[in-house]
């Protein structure tokens, strides 16, 4: 059977492949920026006094954590619109859905850090005559930040490998590229495992970059 699967021929789809690629990055690179960002307020509001602050961030993670990434991408991608009446490019719609789902696990990512931080380090800080705000940036927010690398980079290796799903909605990337390859040249085993090769070095290169960074900042 090995003999008959023809990975010569694979040859000619790699620039479609790299196109695939280039959108899995950019959306992955771009969703999980922003995803971070929301996952950082929201992660304070669920340590935050501030009721509706507090209940606003409880209510978008357990909804967002609640359902899974695919149903999410649908309902993005074909009912928003028919409730906004505006209808959203499917890269753009791909980025939105890895934001919000990414930001949703990070705040809680964010949370358990900073909740970690042994409090007479802000104490501490207010001793100093630090406010509370000045106080979160510059002693408690730096430790914490050390210990949200491990969790963090399996998350972003989680969300990169959920744009896969994305060929759902018509994003162009990876698995999409090669299902449309697959489809129009029956040449499933070979396209599937060059796209699932491009997945794997992709991880693995962050990996190695999460675990260098791990040892500069000699995250405990």
């Amino acid at each position: 059977m090995i003999g008959r699967f023809n990975w010569a021929g694979v040859v000619e789809f790699i620039p479609q492949i790299m196109t695939g690629l280039y959108y899995t990055l950019l959306i992955s690179v771009v969703g999980l920026l922003i995803g971070f960002i929301l996952g950082a307020i929201f992660g304070l509001g669920r340590i935050s006094k501030n009721k509706l602050f507090y209940g606003i961030s409880s209510v978008y993670i357990e909804v967002v954590r609640g359902t899974p990434v695919l149903v999410q991408a649908i309902w993005i991608f074909f009912a928003l619109p028919l409730i906004t009446g505006y209808n959203m490019e499917s890269v753009m719609a791909g980025i939105v859905v890895i934001a919000i789902n990414s930001g949703a696990y990070i705040a809680e990512i964010v949370r358990g850090a900073v909740q970690s931080i042994d409090k007479g380090q802000v104490e501490a800080g207010r001793s100093l005559g630090l406010t509370h705000n000045q106080t979160m940036l510059y002693i408690v927010w730096p430790q914490a930040f050390k210990r949200m690398i491990p969790p963090l980079g399996n998350q972003f290796i989680i969300s990169i490998k959920d744009t896969s799903l994305l060929s759902v909605i018509l994003v162009p990337e990876l698995m999409f590229q090669g299902r449309l390859i697959a489809s129009n040249h029956f040449n499933a085993v070979e396209i599937y495992t060059t796209v699932a090769i491009f997945y794997l070095f992709i991880t693995l290169t962050l990996s190695y970059v999460l675990r260098i960074m791990e040892r500069r900042l000699d995250v405990q």
